[in-house]
């Protein structure tokens, strides 16, 4: 899953990306609306989670941008304001959920998860293929009955390739869905990580590589 952060105040929005990339999200952060303007122009992101007051572009008219454009995205506004009033206007802006500030990072992680899953086929909470059960909210993956262990980005590749019910993705489409921008389009770091991700679930292989293509399960 790709999100976007936006918000202000930085100690705050790095936070929330750091905490957000420990579940195995590919998170971009930006500190101003112009910059989520921008960056929404540029990257397809499953959820933005937006902090209301922004300055340069208020939250207000960065979320009727995207309602405008009909982007898939889903829009978590954030607010110091827990009035009842403002949540309903942010609604009413086009916003899909609404969580006031300050907020508990396990219930923001949650709402992230579920919007993410909107933006999506509905597909069941457990996601099973091959042999392999993969569980996004509790980061758990079982392969038979033994639990195996991944990195984050290893979760996040899997989970991908888990959502695309035998579809080959490419590398290009696993390296927009779970890195960030920052990453070097031009690494070996998607093969790398398919490589190690094949050994840690065991034999036989259930990753499949497509010659020219991508990879599927």
């Amino acid at each position: 899953m790709r999100v976007l952060v936006v918000e202000d105040e930085q100690l705050l929005a790095d936070a929330v990306a750091t905490g957000l990339r420990r579940e195995a999200m590919a998170v971009d952060v930006v500190y101003d609306g112009a910059a989520a303007l921008e960056r929404v122009g540029v990257n397809d992101y499953d959820v933005v989670v937006l902090d209301r007051d922004l300055p340069l572009v208020h939250g207000d008219d960065v979320c009727r941008k995207i309602v405008e454009l009909g982007m898939p995205t889903r829009v978590l506004m954030l607010t110091a304001s827990g009035d009842v009033s403002d949540r309903v206007e942010g609604l009413e802006l086009g916003a899909d959920d609404y969580l006031p500030k300050p907020f508990a990072f396990s219930e923001l992680t949650a709402r992230v998860r579920a919007l993410g899953r909107r933006t999506t086929v509905a597909l069941p909470p457990v996601l099973e293929r091959a042999g392999i059960k993969l569980d996004p909210n509790r980061r758990e993956v079982f392969r038979g009955e033994q639990e195996i262990q991944l990195a984050p980005k290893e979760f996040a590749v899997l989970e991908v390739l888990m959502r695309s019910e035998g579809a080959v993705v490419s590398a290009e489409q696993l390296l927009e869905k779970a890195w960030d921008e920052n990453t070097d389009p031009f690494t070996n770091v998607v093969r790398v990580t398919v490589m190690t991700l094949r050994r840690k679930l065991g034999e036989p292989p259930v990753i499949v590589t497509v010659p020219g293509s991508g990879y599927r399960i």
